[in-house]
């Protein structure tokens, strides 16, 4: 069947469009193709064929982002309307919560805004560790940025529309230089918190049904009384994922500060099922167990089915934190009135229980650690040196892409054959030689439990109470405080 011909029929298929509307889908793809058509391939997704035509006749560049954008209009035609994708999920929700998210991942991943294909690449697996099992997942599927992207970017002084990534308007945007093509991106409209927000998954997923829910105004994230509410508000509408917010400081937050976003999805996380260490009691809270979790990074764990008093009691312990000092252990609150202390806040559900852990953080720095001094130590930087954001909190390893080939050269290394090796990784390529007899046999083994017994030491790094005698009687302090 001839390419275009065959597309026109996926389209029609989809329900997009009316039968009637055929000529009318033609004549849109040969707009973006040119007239010259051929026959499809069957071993190749007929879209990348449509592309790689419109290459051919010249209508688009030979170049990444003028691809991007193609790819996105043409699967554009295989998605309803925002109006439309809005009114079949909230009916679809009528049935149930999960009802409605299950058909609109679907959409999502069958119109090729979550890139399956990419995210495919990504290398993932998981080793136990003190803490349990820890995920390290190497990510391959972003891809990298178009040069004529970064080279626009230095001249750009303009304006920016849409004003980031995660604002309203990208929802159907063309895209152009440096900034996403859209145009098969869908949202949908909730109200989180008296205020419209938005859902929708990340293109590039980390985990199953990576989702985001995002204000449908372009403000900064701000961690408060609000933000507990609103995570309850979300869990009561999607009880099947978990939602959690970055922190909402430099060092210790996510990537996208300026607007107010939190992520969710239909993951379990190692941080999730970890154990508690030693319970807390709160008196003035009798519905809420707590307790500090036996994990990494320093995290007061509450349960309740009464979200009023899991909100109040959240809600202090953010307080007394931010306030919070206790410089035998680099802990400082405020320089000036600088801030630094702030909380990644992530609640799931358990049956009719709200779960919210609140993991502390400090963005302090001084002379030996300029990057924070609870943030990864210079000695881990050949393999994690970028900020411990939300997922990584909870246990789950996001590593660059670079790795992927200097590790196999650690490995040549270790193997005694011919490499070249980094300099950065080779004091730590040896000091495993030093320790563990590494054949053929076992060489992928060893790295990545390797790999997972350094992002344990990480999240070591950017714990706040460490877990020997000092960091023991540190949280004993900051307990009494609470109290």
């Amino acid at each position: 069947m001839k390419l275009m011909e065959k597309f026109a029929d996926q389209v029609i298929a989809s329900g997009t469009y009316e039968p009637l509307d055929r000529i009318y889908v033609l004549n849109k793809i040969r707009g973006f193709v040119g007239d010259e058509d051929v026959e499809a391939k069957d071993d190749e997704s007929v879209v990348s064929q449509l592309v790689d035509l419109a290459v051919k006749r010249g209508k688009i560049d030979d170049g990444q982002t003028a691809k991007e954008i193609l790819n996105d209009q043409l699967y554009d035609l295989l998605t309803p309307t925002p109006s439309v994708v809005n009114h079949k999920f909230w009916e679809k929700y009528q049935q149930s919560p999960a009802t409605a998210t299950d058909w609109f991942y679907h959409l999502c991943t069958s119109n090729d805004y979550v890139k399956v294909a990419a995210i495919k690449k990504n290398v993932v697996f998981d080793k136990p560790t003190k803490y349990g099992n820890l995920e390290i997942t190497i990510n391959l599927s972003k891809p990298e940025k178009d040069p004529k992207a970064i080279a626009a970017a230095a001249h750009d002084t303009a304006k920016k529309y849409p004003q980031c990534a995660l604002c309203m308007e990208n929802e159907g945007y063309k895209g152009r230089l440096g900034q996403a093509a859209r145009s098969n991106h869908r949202i949908i409209r909730i109200t989180v918190g008296g205020q419209q927000w938005g859902f929708q998954y990340s293109p590039y997923a980390y985990f199953h049904e990576h989702c985001i829910f995002l204000d449908s105004k372009h403000e900064p994230m701000e961690i408060n009384r609000q933000t507990l509410i609103n995570l309850v508000e979300i869990e009561k509408q999607f009880p099947t994922y978990f939602v959690g917010s970055n922190a909402d400081l430099p060092i210790v937050g996510g990537s996208m500060l300026a607007h107010e976003h939190y992520q969710g999805g239909k993951h379990i996380f190692p941080m999730m099922t970890a154990s508690i260490k030693k319970e807390l009691h709160f008196a003035e809270y009798p519905a809420v167990d707590a307790g500090i979790v036996n994990w990494p990074m320093s995290d007061i764990r509450l349960t309740s089915t009464d979200t009023e008093q899991l909100i109040d009691l959240g809600t202090h312990i953010i307080k007394v934190w931010d306030q919070y000092s206790d410089e035998s252990l680099d802990i400082k609150a405020f320089d000036g009135q600088t801030r630094h202390h702030t909380v990644t806040p992530i609640m799931h559900r358990e049956g009719d229980k709200f779960v919210l852990d609140l993991v502390l953080r400090d963005n302090n720095t001084n002379d030996e650690y300029p990057l924070g001094i609870f943030h990864p130590h210079e000695k881990l930087w050949h393999i994690k040196k970028e900020n411990i954001g939300l997922i990584e909190v909870m246990g789950r390893a996001i590593l660059p892409a670079r790795l992927k080939d200097e590790l196999n050269e650690v490995k040549k290394f270790w193997l005694g054959a011919e490499n070249k090796i980094a300099d950065n990784h080779l004091p730590w390529a040896k000091e495993v030689q030093s320790k563990i007899d590494i054949t053929e046999d076992n060489v992928n083994e060893v790295m990545e439990q390797e790999l997972a017994n350094v992002f344990a030491n990480v999240l070591e790094n950017a714990g706040i109470f460490k877990d020997d005698a000092a960091g023991n009687e540190g949280w004993q302090r900051f307990v009494d405080a609470l109290k």
